[in-house]
């Protein structure tokens, strides 16, 4: 007899059980055998091995079939179960193959162009990734993306998500409300993502119980970030001294993206941006790999694309 725990992260327990249990009925059915139990978040069983095994990948199958569609009937659960085994395991590999994250309302987060792509080929195998280019080639997301896999696949403990708070200087004592709230509107754009990404509840949670933390590149200092995938966004807009001392931040256990865009450097002209610096120096250091993105990267609205190449013509 062995026994099966599974976690519910990327569906709400309501989605996969159904309005009075009616779809965990047609899942207890279908494994007359195992003895499941489930309460809130978490399923239970006990069994034989071959049945557990089962159980787990109709779990997956049902959770990436509502991430994929919006929505999971009855009718589907019951088609799910009704499938061969064979069929089964073709549609789970269909459902995640290549898939990043399994967002919120049924968004699929994937690397969408082959510079992203590079960026996940590439922190798989680096602990250091630089990913530069233009405005719009998915940067930020993706890199986000990366660290809520991690974070939900147990490979660090916590997300630290940091950039630049330029724009405030001297400024920042006349915005209102306190420390928090005047920062916030420079880390709206980390925030976006996460709440593509993450069940809004879930969010709450990991951001009250600090799993994911998000500051101002100043709020680093002294600190060693370490079972952590840490996100510096922006950063063309730290100095050289600035990024000198996010970089020696890394702890043993660490993953870093640093995200920036050369072309658009919001420093007073007196300061030299730190991020040409640091790819310079860096680019032949084993372990550390850099990443330029390009024009047709560019995700976004297609006048983006032709706004990037009309700049970088001028």
């Amino acid at each position: 007899m062995s026994e099966l725990k599974i976690i519910l992260e990327d569906i709400a327990p309501i989605d996969l059980y159904g309005v009075n249990d009616s779809k965990l009925e047609l899942i207890k059915k279908r494994f007359p055998k195992l003895k499941i139990v489930a309460r809130g978040e978490t399923i239970k069983a006990s069994g034989e091995e071959e049945d557990l095994s089962q159980l787990q990948m109709i779990v997956n199958i049902l959770v990436a079939y509502r991430n994929r569609y919006g929505n999971l009937t009855d009718n589907a659960v019951e088609q799910i179960l009704g499938g061969s085994r064979a069929s089964r395991t073709n549609d789970e590999e269909n459902l995640g193959d290549d898939v990043l994250v399994f967002g919120n309302a049924g968004l699929i987060v994937k690397a969408r162009t082959g510079n992203q792509r590079k960026i996940v080929s590439s922190i798989d195998k680096h602990d250091m990734v630089f990913a530069v280019g233009p405005a719009g080639t998915g940067k930020t997301y993706t890199a986000v993306a990366l660290a809520v896999r991690a974070l939900k696949n147990k490979e660090v403990k916590k997300i630290i998500l940091t950039r630049p708070a330029v724009e405030a200087g001297e400024n920042l004592g006349f915005l209102p409300g306190d420390l928090k709230e005047k920062l916030d509107p420079y880390l709206q754009p980390l925030y976006d993502a996460l709440y593509d990404m993450i069940a809004p509840e879930k969010l709450v949670y990991y951001l009250e119980n600090r799993v994911i933390q998000i500051a101002p590149l100043a709020f680093m200092r002294g600190r060693t970030l370490d079972n952590a995938f840490v996100i510096l966004d922006e950063a063309q807009n730290a100095t050289e001294g600035q990024l000198k001392m996010f970089l020696t931040r890394m702890g043993s256990s660490a993953k870093f993206i640093i995200t920036g865009d050369i072309t658009q450097v919001d420093l007073p002209k007196h300061q030299p941006s730190g991020l040409p610096q640091a790819m310079k120096l860096l680019n032949n250091v084993e372990g550390i790999d850099i990443i330029q993105l390009d024009g047709t990267d560019v995700i976004r609205h297609k006048l983006v694309k032709k706004i990037v190449e009309l700049y970088d013509k001028h």
